[in-house]
């Protein structure tokens, strides 16, 4: 069985700031792939447009578009990046490549990663985040994208700190003038992204909202490995010490397996119990 293809990013970088769109960042996460981990050694870069229609699941026409359009504008993409330094906190802009460049006869886009961003992607010293390519193949939103990132940088908690209002928007590249009313945000954002990658990939995800008052200040989210298919089809629940040993979301095992629905799956129980625990903190918030 070939090796899936997988990503690997620095949390620096996933935490970074920076707004580009579903084709830019489809075709950077595919020349890190195509890097394989050799970015410092191998300079240029190619991506040919049969890999990016292969990969996402696009017409060839579509990719020769998407890419063409992606070369045309990822030169002008900046990205903010924070590290903490012997003098203090350092603020770094940085463009995503130093050069780019669409091969009309050939259906490629030939690319460099700028200095900056070869080491984020390197240097293995460093805490990475790794994930399946295909895991946000399937993920049309790049908010959806940027979202997956950001949560697998905690896999090993499932679940994240809070994360105020304005660091999220930026963290999801949401321009200031993008979804300037909450309901908007969370309606066309928050909502939709969850979807598609409860949907689309291998964790399922819920969020909780934080209040000053009446005013939403923050989120934070929690989500869980779902089983593999194989698992799936033969799953059966573990042996567990004590009537609250395992579980999800903070809801124990007994409680899940208790509530759960004819036919409803172990997970989609916990999601429903999570969903319905989150908006009766909620109601009880707004009283």
């Amino acid at each position: 069985m070939p090796k899936k293809p997988v990503v690997k990013k620095s949390n620096a970088l996933i935490n970074a700031s920076y707004t580009i769109s579903l084709a830019e960042q489809r075709l950077i996460l595919l020349a890190i792939v195509t890097a394989n981990g050799e970015l410092e050694k191998m300079g240029e870069l190619t991506v040919r447009a049969q890999d990016y229609a292969d990969q996402w699941g696009v017409s060839l026409s579509t990719a020769y578009e998407s890419l063409r359009d992606a070369a045309e504008q990822l030169f002008e993409r900046r990205f903010t990046f924070q590290e903490e330094t012997t003098k203090g906190l350092k603020t770094t802009v940085s463009r995503w490549v130093s050069h780019v460049a669409y091969v009309e006869g050939a259906a490629s886009v030939d690319l460099a990663f700028a200095p900056h961003v070869q080491p984020l992607l390197c240097d293995l010293r460093e805490k990475f985040t790794h994930y399946a390519l295909e895991q946000v193949a399937n993920l049309s939103s790049v908010h959806a994208v940027r979202l997956y990132e950001l949560l697998i940088a905690w896999r090993s908690t499932g679940q994240t700190p809070v994360l105020e209002v304005a660091e999220l928007r930026q963290r999801l590249g949401i321009e200031p003038a993008q979804y300037p009313r909450m309901t908007d945000f969370k309606r066309w954002v928050l909502d939709a992204a969850i979807k598609q990658i409860n949907e689309h990939t291998d964790i399922t995800a819920i969020y909780e909202q934080h209040k000053r008052g009446r005013s939403i200040t923050g989120f934070s989210f929690s989500f869980a490995l779902k089983p593999s298919e194989k698992a799936n089809k033969r799953r059966k629940p573990k042996p567990t010490k004590g009537k609250n040993a395992g579980g999800m979301f903070g809801i124990p095992r007994a409680e899940i397996e208790a509530q759960a629905r004819p036919g409803e799956e172990y997970e989609d129980t916990a999601l429903r119990l999570a969903r319905a625990k989150r908006c009766a903190d909620t109601a009880d918030l707004s009283n």
